[in-house]
């Protein structure tokens, strides 16, 4: 009782005082009736032991994070860009591959195969009334996933309801029609619209200086469709105006290079092999944009070419300024160029025994009028019309 009494302390003995103690105190002094219940050991062997987890593994400090599995679209993406696809095509194909996922409830489509294919392709026929040039994009954009991102070959695919190609012909405009639409337009516009209509030159806002070549009057157009080189003929009208523009290029491209920029991008890894080439005379863009861009790539500051919108917007306002009814676009001066081509070979034919015309006069367009050739003469290859260059590729 004695080590019960040192383990409570009692204030009455310090006081010196006999008073007995409180129930309560009696109450935690009586002892305990309950037998306390020991938990039970464990068994050693356990029926179904469960394994034991090692602890994760975490990297160094410095080390490169674990390499994941890329997602799709960014394997399509490699793959394209790995073939030397362009931009436009990686655009659309990534397009139709996630509306062929969406169509299919978000699936993957390593889990589908013809059937599959088969129901977007007759659903883009049918329900969405696509034309046949878009239903066979759809097409080319799935073959190409399967075919070179999930390594799976589409067999047949069955009966595919394909949209019907009609046949349709170019919206064409007349040469005085042409002529009140470049009334319509002023400076830069001009002159790109009128490369468009007389070299047939959709590719001019890409045109760099090394390759128009005003001496020898033809341009020259680097990666064209199917990654090819061609040359195509510099209009008379355009020679003059030409050359006044890549003057003010020059004094741009001056001023640029003592604030400290004028350098531009270049394709491919020529950047790695000629690094000081991009601040040259020769790669600046024949049509730069007012503003200074900084190129994510590198960081440099400099100037890419004009955005195609800005000559698709100003010839449409000049078509509805010139009262011209017809849907005329920049593609429409591409018709327009081989259709004057081919009408001014046919008003001078050049068969022998044909009368040749008294005087040759020149319709006052963008091109003089072809001069007709003498009787027996061998005809050349790959011209157009006898007073101009050859047009290759």
């Amino acid at each position: 009782m004695g080590a019960v009494r040192d383990s409570f302390p009692d204030r009455n003995r310090a006081t010196g005082s006999l008073r007995p103690p409180s129930p309560d105190r009696m109450r935690l002094l009586r002892p305990s009736r309950i037998v306390p219940t020991m938990p039970s050991r464990p068994s050693t062997v356990s029926p179904n032991p469960e394994p034991k987890l090692s602890p994760p593994l975490l990297a160094p400090a410095g080390a490169p994070p674990l390499s994941r599995q890329p997602k799709l679209l960014d394997r399509l993406r490699e793959a394209l860009r790995a073939r030397h696809y362009s931009p436009r095509t990686e655009q659309s194909y990534r397009h139709w591959v996630k509306r062929f996922i969406f169509f299919h409830h978000v699936r993957h489509p390593a889990e589908m195969a013809e059937p599959e294919v088969n129901a977007f392709l007759t659903h883009l026929a049918v329900k969405e009334k696509v034309s046949a040039s878009t239903q066979n994009q759809a097409l080319s954009a799935l073959l190409f996933l399967y075919r070179h991102v999930l390594g799976r070959p589409i067999g047949d695919l069955g009966e595919v309801v394909r949209a019907r190609r009609p046949k349709r012909l170019p919206v064409v405009l007349t040469r005085q029609e042409v002529k009140a639409v470049l009334g319509n337009l002023t400076g830069d516009k001009w002159l790109m619209a009128s490369l468009v209509h007389g070299a047939g030159l959709l590719e001019c806002l890409r045109l760099r200086v090394q390759d128009v070549d005003i001496a020898a009057g033809q341009i020259t157009v680097r990666d064209g469709k199917g990654f090819q080189d061609r040359r195509t003929m510099l209009p008379e009208a355009v020679k003059g105006p030409l050359e006044a523009h890549l003057v003010r290029v020059r004094q741009i491209h001056l001023r640029d290079l003592a604030e400290g920029y004028g350098r531009v991008a270049r394709p491919y890894a020529l950047a790695r092999k000629y690094p000081k080439a991009a601040a040259t005379w020769g790669w600046q863009w024949v049509f730069p944009q007012e503003q200074r861009w900084v190129n994510p790539s590198s960081g440099h500051q400099g100037r890419h070419h004009v955005d195609e919108s800005l000559v698709q917007r100003a010839v449409q306002t000049a078509v509805r300024k010139s009262g011209i009814p017809k849907h005329a676009t920049c593609h429409t001066f591409r018709h327009c160029f081989a259709t004057h081509l081919l009408g001014s070979r046919l008003r001078h034919p050049d068969r022998a025994g044909t009368p040749r015309p008294q005087g040759c006069q020149d319709d006052h367009d963008l091109h003089p009028c072809a001069q007709p050739r003498r009787p027996g003469r061998p005809k050349p290859r790959g011209c157009l019309v006898g007073s101009g260059p050859a047009i290759l590729g």
